[in-house]
């Protein structure tokens, strides 16, 4: 085991950065391709031509990215390491005629992405972020990271049976959030928008616009041993992927292999999209790179052949209130290291040979580690590995942290374990 891990309490500090500043996929992964920069790493375009020299290098599309670096020595048959994570949350997402409102309300109308917990987004002060597209195509990045909107509930004294039958929301009549008073206006909304941005409105001509919380992400607990905050949902794994990548990097050692990181768009409604992992994009990549490495066909698929994918997400940790919702001898707790995600029906990809990949890795770097399964009477959700798995041919491995309150605009983890993720990803990526 290595004595002294290389991330400690202060990754977790810069994972509380790392969310504040990624309100958006489009966010998510500049701030990533930021910290990769710092690490000597250097963006390619997909319309120039490769060079197969070494270092680390990025692509960027949309809201994924896949970065990877070749080290000395590689060959053009030296499989790949690969951390695979995804960059979206669910939220509520702007429609295309946005402006709405009635009996003097002005209203925002949006439509729900993924399955988010509806009721988390009530009575909750939010921003507005995304990107704008401009006329030519480029693209420009917004972020309005203070009260905006807001999801009022309706009062208790109104619906008197709230509490006793429970809440219920009609996610087309009652979550249209509010945004200021008076008769709605054509146009409003983007012209506020682009000010924001600092563009003429009518340079406007398409926008990709979500709604986040505004309060920001907070150590929780008498001994500040939790983490609140929200998209931890997947941004805990893509974060914990980038330091990963970035460290081995610039370790200096000799790598058998080429550590990738593949933060993809859309997991939340089916990652069939151009930056979903249902989409080409990984493949594209990593045969591009063997190719530009002077590698044949042949050597696409030795390289394939010998490549690991370890798909990290969250998972759920026994919560106390309900506990008889999970598997009464898989119960995973915050703070006690990450989880191997199983599901024999192929909604994670995890076997025995994946199970002994991420163990050893955990051991390598002296990280604890947990399992996971669902119970049986409860479907789990799945995720990009099962998807990797098969489109690419590649092992793959489920692995991710347990947190409470999935899908909530505003998560819960374990502060300890961002930094013990990290650990274990790096350990994975260096063998």
């Amino acid at each position: 085991m290595r004595a002294h891990p290389r991330f400690d309490r202060g990754h977790t500090d810069d994972l509380i950065t790392f969310l504040a500043e990624s309100p958006s996929p489009y966010h998510a992964v500049a701030s990533t391709a930021a910290r990769l920069e710092k690490a000597g790493f250097r963006q390619v375009e997909e319309t120039a031509a490769w060079s197969g020299g070494t270092g680390g290098k990025y692509v960027l599309r949309g809201g994924a990215i896949v970065a990877w670096y070749v080290p000395e020595g590689a060959g053009p048959e030296t499989p790949y390491r690969i951390v695979g994570a995804h960059t979206d949350s669910p939220n509520l997402r702007v429609k295309p005629i946005p402006d709405t409102g009635s009996h003097g309300w002005r209203q925002i109308a949006v439509e729900i992405y993924g399955g988010t917990l509806l009721n988390t987004w009530l009575d909750r002060d939010l921003g507005l972020s995304g990107r704008l597209t401009l006329r030519g195509g480029a693209h420009r990045l917004v972020a309005i990271d203070r009260p905006l909107l807001r999801v009022p509930q309706l009062a208790v004294h109104l619906d008197r049976s709230v509490n006793s039958e429970g809440l219920k929301l009609d996610k087309q009549r009652h979550m249209t959030p509010v945004w200021g008073l008076g008769d709605p206006a054509e146009g409003d909304l983007i012209r506020f928008v682009a000010q924001e941005a600092g563009v003429p409105a009518e340079e406007v001509a398409g926008w990709d616009l979500m709604v986040h919380s505004v309060e920001p992400p907070a150590y929780l607990g008498r001994d500040r041993e939790l983490l609140a905050g929200p998209r931890m949902d997947n941004l805990l794994s893509v974060h914990a992927g980038t330091a990963a990548l970035a460290a081995v990097a610039t370790s200096g050692q000799e790598l058998p292999h080429i550590p990738v990181l593949a933060a993809f768009d859309h997991e939340e409604n089916g990652s069939q999209s151009d930056t979903g992992a249902d989409g080409p994009l990984l493949g594209t990549v990593l045969e591009r790179s063997v190719f530009a490495r002077g590698g044949s066909y042949e050597d696409r698929a030795r390289a394939f052949a010998g490549t690991v994918c370890l798909s990290s997400d969250t998972g759920h940790a026994v919560h106390p209130n309900y506990a008889e919702r999970h598997e009464p001898g898989h119960h995973p707790m915050p703070g006690r290291g990450p989880i191997l995600k199983v599901n024999v029906n192929q909604r994670y990809a995890t076997d025995g040979s994946g199970r002994a990949v991420f163990t050893a890795a955990c051991e390598r770097a002296g990280v604890p580690w947990q399992s996971f399964v669902s119970h049986n009477s409860m479907p789990c959700g799945t995720t990009i590995g099962p998807i990797t798995a098969a489109r690419h041919g590649i092992t793959t491995v489920d692995i991710g942290v347990a947190i409470l309150s999935m899908h909530s605009a505003r998560e819960l983890c374990g502060a300890e374990d961002p930094y013990l993720l990290a650990n274990a990803l790096t350990a994975f990526l260096e063998d």
